[in-house]
């Protein structure tokens, strides 16, 4: 049996990515904290949720996914190395400047709602001036 319930080849293509990185066991700090949300007593009794610390890059990654620990301890390393990949890659990067580039964009956007709402307000205005009593 090996360390986490699941197949022995996911079990081994994690390992195996773990070691591509030069991520090991020892240089990993792992605690166990109470989960919160669904769950029921499980969760209020059971320290289920992962937390993951990666001291050499100062990485830390959360996971709760599942009831099971087990299976949280590996869905927590393969979130580790995910994230791991993604800095190497300069993915994290690419990933913040695509959101500041929407974050502008929805900026934009409501800059020209604002004018918008402005002109037809105005336009109203123009309307209800027109409705006046004339004078003598």
């Amino acid at each position: 049996m090996g360390l986490f319930p699941v197949s022995a080849d996911k079990e081994e293509q994690l390992l195996l990515q773990m070691r591509s990185l030069g991520i090991e066991e020892r240089d990993l700090d792992e605690s166990f904290v109470r989960s919160g949300g669904h769950g029921g007593q499980n969760v209020n009794k059971v320290s289920t949720c992962v937390m993951l610390l990666h001291r050499p890059t100062g990485l830390q990654v959360k996971c709760q996914d599942t009831r099971q620990q087990g299976l949280n301890r590996f869905l927590a390393r393969k979130l580790l190395v995910k994230k791991l990949e993604d800095a190497n890659k300069g993915l994290s990067e690419a990933r913040k400047a695509e959101r500041e580039r929407i974050r502008r964009q929805k900026r934009r956007r409501s800059r020209r709602a604002k004018e918008r709402m402005l002109a037809d307000k105005a336009r109203h205005a123009s309307k209800k001036a027109l409705r006046q009593k004339v004078s003598d």
